[in-house]
């Protein structure tokens, strides 16, 4: 005799669930997550008594804890999408979230399986800068390979991140001149020479691959081959990519810089809105 795959009892010759049982489960499954929701970003909600409430539904819907973390952690996820909604993360809708996250005992590695977690700190990392505020978000294990200056402060830093630059390389187009002699049946002798003319032509080239550090004063980039550091007072143009971010230097003869964190509008908006503050 099979067992029911929810409820534990017998459920009959080669079955695995009742009908009722499961029914049950779906529908307390998507209760729970209709509820959490609904709540996860508003202030007037008792979270204990959610809590109690949500508990008691799992616990009848045959919802093991593992499931209910999942369901949990999808209703917050939804939040962070909502509250972004706007590219604006308010103090009260952080406060919220937060509020949810540790009233269930959700963990920030779980959260951001899908980088929602990370979508999260961004977002708050950018509002921090708009209003001024120019505080560290990061958490670095072991030392640094960039040399900060006095009162510059690690905003954020990118990991593994491809370093390009755009090159000028010349090259020669064009080809033969001349006339075509019929020598012999199927054989030609051609007469003239080569006539080409030098063409620059513009490519992206990968440099390096290292860390890409955003301070209140400058751009940094380490990597095995090249190490260098970028005042805003020195960026003549800031250019977004899906990916990355383009700086061009005030410099002579210097060359678009190219790179890429694989969140070009983070990056680009942290950079440009920390330029213009303190370039």
């Amino acid at each position: 005799m099979g067992k029911c795959i929810y409820c534990g009892r017998e459920a009959g010759f080669l079955r695995k669930k009742h009908p009722e049982c499961e029914r049950k489960h779906l529908e307390g499954r998507s209760r729970i997550y209709q509820m959490a929701e609904s709540a996860v970003l508003k202030s007037d909600v008792d979270l204990d008594v959610l809590k109690r409430q949500i508990y008691q539904i799992a616990a009848d819907s045959f919802i093991n804890p593992t499931l209910l973390q999942k369901l949990l952690g999808e209703a917050w996820e939804w939040g962070v999408t909502k509250a972004l909604e706007d590219d604006l993360l308010t103090e009260a809708e952080e406060e919220m979230l937060e509020k949810f996250r540790k009233q269930f005992d959700l963990s920030k590695e779980s959260l951001d399986r899908q980088g929602a977690y990370t979508k999260l700190v961004k977002a708050a990392v950018l509002r921090d800068v708009l209003e001024g505020k120019f505080e560290s978000h990061v958490n670095v294990v072991g030392d640094l390979p960039f040399r900060l200056q006095k009162s510059e402060t690690l905003i954020w830093l990118f990991t593994n991140v491809k370093y390009y630059q755009r090159r000028k390389r010349r090259q020669y187009v064009g080809g033969y001149q001349g006339v075509s002699i019929r020598v012999a049946k199927g054989v030609y002798y051609r007469v003239g020479g080569f006539r080409g003319k030098p063409v620059d032509v513009s490519e992206i080239v990968h440099v390096d691959t290292g860390l890409f550090g955003i301070t209140t004063k400058h751009v940094y980039f380490a990597g095995d081959e090249k190490a260098f550091r970028i005042p805003y007072r020195k960026m003549v143009a800031i250019t977004p990519y899906s990916d990355g971010v383009g700086i061009q230097r005030d410099a002579m003869n210097a060359r678009p810089q190219i790179f890429v964190t694989g969140d070009g509008w983070f990056t680009y908006n942290l950079v440009m809105n920390l330029s213009e503050a303190m370039g």
